[in-house]
């Protein structure tokens, strides 16, 4: 059951990254001359590029739900960081645009991190009932994060608009994550009527306002960016509801614990990384720098 959850959670992140890559374009396409707003996402569904990415992703949630029926969130949620690695590549090879080497570094560390995160807390992790307090719990804090996030994207424009709602996407899927886990387990052991109607409720809501913000962070930045830090966030998410406030885990202190704090971190950084040196990044930072140097060179003279 494990191996085939896992199968379904590495094919998820496949079609994850080729979704995200697609949905980009379509995005862009409908977005060149304004912003994306409500009235103007409805271009959206008349756009072959967006609807194809819509298809993978269906089928990406589908995959997710499998995977998360048959394991717990803490060996599942983290595979999907493999979606990173592939849309970055994606993306260089389609725009013609080469990757340097610290954003290579990034990726491998964003990976390496959430590698090292899930190879920890996977081996202590138990199929258990989640308390329906401990979930609303979980709804709330996520809430307020992904309202705060909203607010900075709000506020931000470009790239730093562009991480700010990616990142508030990623702990809105990574609140998904728990509550399929909960909906699929209950339904297994009690059926339908077992299913708990605060978990489909937040599922639904946490689902769309992800997915909202997702589309608003591909209007204002490249898909690897977006991919990188929904797909660093959402695990990391998951897994610390997982662990810290539903119990699925036996064992996480001691040195576990200490390193799932240091693949957090090394997985944060990466992403850091990798928005400061993407290649939209320096392409932005190039122009002001050549007119620094063209302003001093003027003032000698």
């Amino acid at each position: 059951m494990i191996a085939l959850a896992i199968l379904f959670a590495v094919l998820g992140a496949c079609c994850s990254a080729i979704g995200a890559h697609l949905q980009h374009k379509g995005v862009q396409a409908a977005t060149r001359d304004t912003a994306l707003r409500l009235r103007g996402a409805a271009a959206l569904v008349h756009n072959r590029a967006w609807l194809a990415g819509f298809a993978v992703l269906f089928a990406c949630a589908v995959l997710q739900i499998l995977a998360l029926a048959l394991a717990p969130v803490t060996i599942v949620a983290p595979i999907v960081v493999l979606a990173l690695p592939a849309v970055a590549v994606l993306n260089a090879r389609t725009s013609g645009e080469r990757l340097d080497k610290t954003a290579v570094v990034a990726i491998v560390a964003s990976t390496l991190g959430v590698a090292l995160f899930v190879a920890l807390a996977s081996s202590r992790a138990a199929a258990v009932e989640f308390p329906s307090s401990a979930v609303l719990l979980a709804c709330q804090i996520i809430a307020g994060a992904v309202l705060l996030f909203g607010v900075i994207g709000a506020l931000s424009n470009g790239l730093a608009r562009c991480v700010a709602l990616a990142t508030g996407a990623g702990a809105a899927y990574g609140l998904v994550s728990v509550l399929v886990r909960d909906v699929t387990y209950t339904f297994q052991r009690e059926g339908v009527l077992g299913i708990p109607p605060l978990s489909v409720t937040g599922l639904v809501l946490a689902f769309a306002v992800g997915s909202w913000f997702i589309q608003l962070a591909y209007a204002s930045g490249p898909p690897d960016i977006v991919v990188g830090c929904q797909t660093v966030l959402s695990p990391l998410v998951a897994t610390a509801i997982a662990i810290g406030l539903l119990d699925e885990t036996a064992d996480a202190g001691g040195w576990a614990g200490v390193g799932l704090i240091s693949g957090a971190a090394v997985a944060v950084v990466g992403v850091a990384l990798l928005a400061r040196h993407h290649p939209e990044a320096t392409a932005r930072a190039a122009p002001h720098a050549a007119e620094r140097r063209m302003f001093r060179a003027s003032s000698r003279h």
